[in-house]
């Protein structure tokens, strides 16, 4: 892939997820991103699952070196100090004060370096009766209301990814490659400053609108009712997903594909809003004719009708997927301490060409040779 951040320097002191994540989307541009971790333990993340290498660690470490300081030691803050000095980036999501107290505050990074850009991810923001509180995925959804919306009420527990971490560190590269350009017209960075709580709270827009707009809560069942999407069940006990919205050719189509053509001039599902205010009986309705074909079955009936669909895969047949291999989303790498890595490409192509070469996550401290012995034997006078 075209490195469009090719000659950019990051320095990363990520630990768990936002940090890490903001380095691994600048990393998959082409970036150098340095990871700096404690000596021995590193990202905490690494030991999530036994050694130093968990797969959680991995998720968000790739296209990365690491080196390990103790910015307690002074002979490890000079070194640190001299990285900083030739970095274009720095980011760190340390409680807030945490970073001041390790010697990497924004003020001193950016008085050894006017040129960096600073960035700094918290969980409730830097100021504020909450920037002390603790706070992990779960509590960021919560508390941007986005959690209200994927928890069914009839059996109320937290499910899926972890949304909040993710996207508040999509945020922060997204906010950080705005002060680079920005850094291209004046030659001075910016200090950059997201927290999980207001990167969630715009990721959830849509909810934000409409109470602002109509002053309307939205449930869980909000959004689906008005795109008309469904999760149905099939008779081979797989399950496919129909995201119908409202164009009335996809909907003859659905009647065509369930060999029901008068279907829809029912009154209950004549109209968009009849089919909004009615889903309930659709989905009874759509329930039991779709449980009398597998899903290989309906998948062709839908795709001869342009009826927008897709199996509900799990992780392994969504990799399987016909279209998935053409778009050649799973790459690999050598794995660092033997074997082949495997991981999900970057989304992003430039100018048609994917970005395939990937490497793996780096073990411990894997380029203190590399990195830090030169800037060591600099300082000694050597």
């Amino acid at each position: 892939m075209h490195k469009v951040l090719s000659g950019i320097k990051v320095l990363e002191q990520g630990t768990f997820i936002t940090g890490p994540a903001a380095g691994m989307f600048l990393a998959d541009l082409g970036a150098e991103v340095i990871k700096i971790e404690q000596p021995g333990s590193g990202d905490p993340f690494r030991a999530f699952r036994g050694g130093l290498y968990s797969t959680h660690f991995q998720t968000y470490n790739r296209n990365k070196r690491s080196v390990t300081l103790n910015p307690k030691l002074p002979a490890d803050a000079a070194v640190f100090d001299e990285l900083v000095k030739d970095a274009d980036v720095y980011i760190q999501n340390f409680r807030p004060g945490a970073a001041d107290r390790l010697g990497a505050g924004e003020a001193k990074l950016r008085g050894l370096n006017p040129r960096l850009v600073y960035c700094a991810i918290s969980g409730f923001g830097q100021t504020g009766p909450a920037a002390g509180r603790p706070a992990y995925d779960t509590v960021a959804q919560a508390a941007s209301g986005f959690l209200k919306l994927l928890v069914n009420p009839a059996n109320p527990r937290v499910v899926g990814p972890a949304v909040a971490d993710a996207m508040t560190g999509f945020y922060a590269a997204y906010g950080i490659l705005g002060a680079l350009v920005e850094r291209g017209r004046t030659g001075v960075g910016r200090k950059v400053e997201v927290s999980m709580l207001e990167a969630m709270c715009h990721f959830n827009l849509d909810a934000f609108t409409h109470y602002f707009s109509q002053s309307e809560i939205m449930g869980p069942f909000s959004r689906p009712s008005v795109s008309q999407s469904y999760v149905l069940e099939c008779g081979d006990g797989k399950w496919i997903a129909l995201h119908m919205s409202s164009p009335e050719k996809f909907w003859q189509g659905l009647a065509n594909a369930i060999e029901r053509p008068t279907l829809f001039e029912d009154p209950r599902f004549a109209s968009r809003e009849g089919r909004i205010q009615h889903q309930e009986d659709l989905i009874a309705l759509l329930g039991g004719l779709f449980r009398q074909h597998d899903r290989a079955t309906w998948c062709a009936r839908l795709e001869a009708q342009d009826v927008p669909h897709a199996p509900m895969y799990d992780t392994q047949e969504a990799m399987a997927d016909p279209q998935a291999r053409h778009l050649q989303l799973e790459v690999s790498a050598p794995h660092p301490e033997g074997g082949t890595w495997r991981t999900v490409r970057s989304p992003v192509s430039f100018d048609g060409e994917r970005a395939l070469d990937v490497t793996a996550p780096p073990v411990l401290g894997a380029d203190n040779d590399a990195i830090l012995e030169p800037i060591r034997r600099r300082l000694r006078g050597e």
